[in-house]
């Protein structure tokens, strides 16, 4: 609890999920949106579940969606977007089984 007090995103979302298995649909519902905000894409397949069985209001979803969309958006740059090629080709050769070693 205390690590996603302190902003730990993956934190929230556990706490959300115990809240959830608790039964305590309201206060899991604000621990998916707090780290759906932070942009856990988890906990916004969770509110999208949560959507689609009546738990989660039609303004709560669209508002966590719109913030989960601007925090991935903030965190995109040329040098991540680069890096994450990069990954990708390594990845690869690794199970082409051409990487050096």
């Amino acid at each position: 609890e205390q690590a996603a007090i302190g902003g730990h995103v993956f934190a929230r979302h556990n706490l959300a999920s115990w809240e959830l298995k608790k039964g305590n649909i309201e206060r899991a519902v604000k621990h998916f949106i707090i780290a759906a905000n932070l942009g856990y894409d988890s906990s916004l397949e969770n509110l999208k579940k949560g959507y689609a069985q009546g738990k989660v209001s039609k303004e709560d979803f669209a508002a966590a969606l719109r913030a989960h969309q601007a925090a991935v958006d903030a965190t995109k740059s040329p040098q991540r977007d680069a890096a994450e090629a990069q990954v990708e080709r390594w990845t690869s050769t690794m199970k082409d089984g051409r990487g050096g070693g």
